[in-house]
C-alpha cells in the first residue's frame, strides 16, 4: 500500500472498462447497473463515489482519469466479454491506486484470473461486499476479515467466509443514476433508433438452468422487489428523460402473478413509458402479453435458442418448439413487438440441426431476431463440454460478424458465419417483401444457400 500526496476527488472509483467500437450499434448498450448500485449503498453511508463508464471513452481516457483522480480505492467490474479490459486497466493504474478491488460475474466464477492483478476479489454480490472493504480500509482496518472476498498473500491464495445474498432487495437504493452519462446514453439511442433507453432490474436470480447460461453472482434462488419499488424506480428514470425501460432481468415473466401486480401499479400511477423485456416461451400466455401491452410493454424478447427438440434437449431449455412458436403468435396479437435469441453452431449439432434453426426462426412473425455462436462462459455446462477444445480467438483481422469460436468444433467459425449472415438475410427477405415476396425471392435463396452451407466445411 502507497502513500499518496494527491487529495483524491472520490474515496472510490468504480471502473466500468468497456470500450464500445464506432461501428457498434447494439440495441443493448446501458449504463453499468451493478457499479450504480454499489455507488448508491456507499452513497447511502456518506462515502464519496465517482462511476468511470468506458462505454463513450477510450481505454487511454480512462487510464488518464484514474491517474487525475487518484482515488483511495478503485473497483473494476468484469464480466465474461471485458477479461482482457480489465485486467488491462488495472495493470496500467496499480501504481497509481492505494486498494484495487475486482468484481463482477467473471471474478467471481474464476477469482484465479485476477488475483495476481488485484489487491481484492470480490465474489457474489457487491454492494454489502464494497460497503465493508470501503470502511474497513478507509479506517484502517483488517479488509482481510471481509466476507465474501478472495486475496493473495504470502502463503497463497485466500477464501474468507462466504456472504449470504441480500434477502430483502427492496432495501437496496435505486443505482445512482446521476453517476452515469445519461445525456450520451440517450444521444446514442436517439440517434440509431429514435428512442432514448435505459435498463432496470426488478428482480434477481433465475432457478432455470440453461446450459449455457451463467449467473454467478444472483444464482438460482428468485427475489423480486415490490412492485411499488419497481415502479418508483420507472418513475425516476422517467424524470431522466428517458422514454422507454429495458427490465434485464434474466426473466421478467417468471412469475405471472408478480407482472400483473406490477402492470397494474404502472397504471394506477398513469405512467406514459414504454418498456422492453426478456421471457421465456413457457412462461407467457395471451392474458399476460395483453396485460402487458395495456401498461406500457413494446417489445419482448424470447430466449428460443435452437429451432431443433433435440438440440433444446441438449441446451437444457426444458421447452418445445410448438410452445415457441405459440408465445410469438401470443405477443404479436397483443400488438407487442417481438424479438427471439439463437446459437447456430451448439456442441452435437449437425448440418440438418442449424438449418432446422435459421429455417424456424426466419418462420416467425419477428420484428428483431440475433443469431450468435455458442460462448462457452466458465461455470457454465457449455464451459465443461468444450474446456478441453478451448481456443485463442484470431487477432488482426477484419470480421463483417464480430464473434468468434471459443473451442474446436466440427464445424469451421467461416461456415457457422456464413449460417448467421444466411439467416439475417432470410430473415429480412421475409420481413421487407412479405410472404409473397419470400416465395419468389426467399424461396430460391434459402435452397441455394443450404446447398452451400453443406458444402462449406
Amino acid at each position: 500500500m502507497k502513500s499518496l500526496n494527491v487529495i483524491p476527488l472520490a474515496d472510490i472509483l468504480l471502473v466500468y472498462p468497456y470500450f464500445r467500437q464506432r461501428t457498434d450499434r447494439s440495441p443493448f448498450r446501458f449504463p453499468p447497473l451493478g457499479i450504480g448500485y454499489i455507488a448508491a449503498f456507499l452513497k447511502r453511508e456518506n462515502f464519496t463515489v465517482k462511476i468511470l463508464d468506458g462505454t463513450f471513452r477510450s481505454e487511454k481516457e480512462v487510464v488518464s482519469e484514474i491517474e487525475r483522480s487518484r482515488p483511495r480505492i478503485v473497483g473494476i467490474y468484469a464480466m465474461f466479454s471485458m477479461e482482457k479490459e480489465s485486467i488491462t486497466v488495472a495493470r496500467k493504474t496499480r501504481r497509481m491506486v492505494d486498494l484495487l478491488v475486482a468484481g463482477g460475474p467473471l471474478p467471481t466464477v474464476d477469482p484465479s484470473s485476477f488475483v495476481e492483478d488485484f489487491d481484492i476479489v470480490v465474489v457474489g454480490e457487491g454492494e454489502n461486499t464494497m460497503l465493508d472493504i470501503a470502511r474497513s480500509y478507509l479506517n484502517k482496518g483488517d479488509v482481510r476479515r471481509v466476507q465474501g472476498i478472495i486475496f493473495k498473500d504470502c502463503n497463497g491464495i485466500v477464501r474468507t467466509a462466504n456472504r449470504e445474498p441480500i434477502a430483502n432487495i427492496d432495501s437496496i437504493p435505486f443505482p445512482a443514476r446521476e453517476l452515469f452519462d445519461n445525456d450520451a446514453y440517450k444521444e446514442y439511442y436517439s440517434s440509431h433508433f429514435g428512442y432514448s433507453m435505459t435498463s432496470m432490474i426488478s428482480s434477481r436470480g433465475c432457478p432455470f438452468s440453461c446450459d449455457f447460461c451463467s449467473k454467478p453472482v444472483f444464482g438460482d434462488s428468485f427475489r423480486s422487489r415490490s412492485p411499488e419499488n419497481i415502479v418508483g424506480e420507472m418513475e425516476a428514470v422517467l424524470g431522466l428523460g428517458y422514454d422507454t425501460i429495458w427490465f434485464a432481468d434474466d426473466c421478467f415473466t417468471i412469475s405471472k402473478d408478480r407482472v400483473i401486480k406490477i402492470c397494474d401499479e404502472i397504471n394506477r400511477r398513469g405512467l406514459n413509458i414504454k418498456w422492453q423485456c426478456l421471457s421465456r416461451v413457457d412462461s407467457l400466455d395471451s392474458e399476460l402479453a395483453s396485460r402487458m401491452s395495456k401498461a406500457g410493454c413494446s417489445r419482448i424478447y424470447l430466449g428460443i435458442e435452437a429451432g431443433d427438440d433435440r438440440i433444446l434437449k441438449v441446451m437444457r431449455k426444458d421447452i418445445e418448439l410448438q410452445t415457441a412458436r405459440n408465445a410469438v403468435y401470443d405477443v404479436n396479437s397483443a400488438n407487442i413487438e417481438t424479438g427471439a435469441f439463437f446459437i447456430i453452431g451448439y456442441p452435437g449439432e449437425s448440418d440438418d440441426t442449424v438449418l432446422n434453426t435459421i429455417r424456424f426462426a426466419t418462420s416467425l412473425p419477428l420484428d428483431y431476431v440475433s443469431f450468435t455462436l455458442p460462448y462457452p462462459i466458465p461455470g457454465t455446462g457449455l464451459y465443461e463440454r468444450v474446456r478441453h477444445v478451448l481456443k485463442e480467438p484470431k487477432r488482426n483481422r477484419v470480421r463483417l460478424i464480430d464473434q468468434y469460436l471459443g473451442f474446436e468444433s466440427e464445424f469451421s467459425e467461416f461456415k457457422l458465419k456464413f449460417a448467421i449472415a444466411k439467416g439475417g438475410l432470410q430473415f429480412r427477405i421475409r420481413k421487407y417483401l412479405g410472404e409473397r415476396g419470400y416465395k419468389i425471392v426467399g424461396t430460391p435463396f434459402e435452397k441455394i444457400t443450404d446447398g452451400i452451407f453443406r458444402a462449406i466445411r
